[in-house]
């Protein structure tokens, strides 16, 4: 069975709310109405994915409020044990734009939501709406997985992406602070940043990358080149160096008198591979392995 209740009662509540992602986790078949909730009375989600909210789209926002008013009520849930009422499930930029619009309240609709389920929407709708930086998309899937006890296969079906895009995204969580605040900021780019996952000195890597402005590919030969963490799948604690790698392969040849090729991988492992080119060869090659 599911950890999330996908379920069928998104279509009513659509009609009331107007056009939100496909939030099929909103299950029940009880009414929902929309009422006038003052602000005061309302409360962030600790659990809200999103962390950044720009001053500009939020004035932007706060202006056509001003204008039209708030065409599409926010979602909440009610709390206790809260200094507020209700906690935002979806609907926070709506919420502050309000706030910043001189507003005193905000047409809402309440429904009884647990706190995983509230976590699931507010990753899903913003998600779906691409409005998470990526550094707050890696944070979002490590906390449902952890809060959760989700998988990586349950946040996959939950969110609608493979189980590697999760992974991918989810890599920038080892970085240290000041790598994740660059990319934040909008200095480091999540492609660069995903390279310096496996570096040991990640954060002077960073910043030769911003400082020196170099493209992806040129960032990569220089991680290549640096040193790699001991915990990282990739760490090579002596790697073979092409002269090492040429006179092995020589000394195979020369003991079994076949072409020899030998090819290293991450994390030290690798393969021999060992050519013959009649029967006669392939023979006198068993004979001397096995010997």
């Amino acid at each position: 069975m599911s950890k999330f209740g996908l379920g069928r009662g998104l279509a009513d509540l659509n009609k009331e709310m107007g056009t939100i992602p496909d939030i099929s986790i909103l299950t029940g078949a009880e009414r929902v109405v929309v009422k006038q909730i003052p602000l005061v009375q309302i409360g962030a989600n600790p659990d809200q994915p999103r962390k950044k909210f720009t001053e500009t789209e939020l004035s932007d926002l706060a202006a056509s409020i001003k204008e039209k008013g708030v065409l599409q009520p926010i979602l909440l849930r009610s709390v206790s044990g809260r200094p507020y009422l209700y906690e935002i499930v979806a609907g926070e930029r709506r919420f502050r734009a309000s706030k910043l619009a001189g507003l005193t309240e905000i047409p809402a609709l309440i429904k009884q939501i647990t706190p995983e389920n509230a976590m699931e929407i507010a990753l899903i709708e913003n998600v779906q709406r691409e409005n998470l930086s990526a550094i707050e998309e890696s944070n979002a899937y490590k906390n449902i997985m952890e809060k959760c006890g989700y998988e990586l296969a349950d946040v996959a079906r939950l969110i609608g992406k493979s189980e590697s895009y999760i992974k991918n995204v989810m890599r920038l969580d080892v970085l240290p602070s000041e790598v994740k605040q660059m990319v934040d900021d909008g200095r480091l780019s999540p492609s660069h940043a995903r390279l310096l996952t496996v570096a040991e000195n990640s954060i002077e890597l960073a910043n030769l990358i911003v400082d020196k402005k170099l493209s992806v590919a040129e960032a990569e030969k220089i991680v290549k080149g640096s040193t790699r963490k001991s915990t990282s799948r990739a760490y090579i604690s002596k790697s073979i160096d092409n002269d090492t790698l040429r006179d092995i392969e020589n000394r195979i040849k020369n003991a079994l008198g076949v072409k020899v090729k030998l090819q290293e991988r991450k994390g030290g492992a690798g393969q021999i591979i060992l050519s013959f080119s009649t029967r006669v060869q392939m023979q006198e090659l068993i004979d001397k392995l096995t010997k």
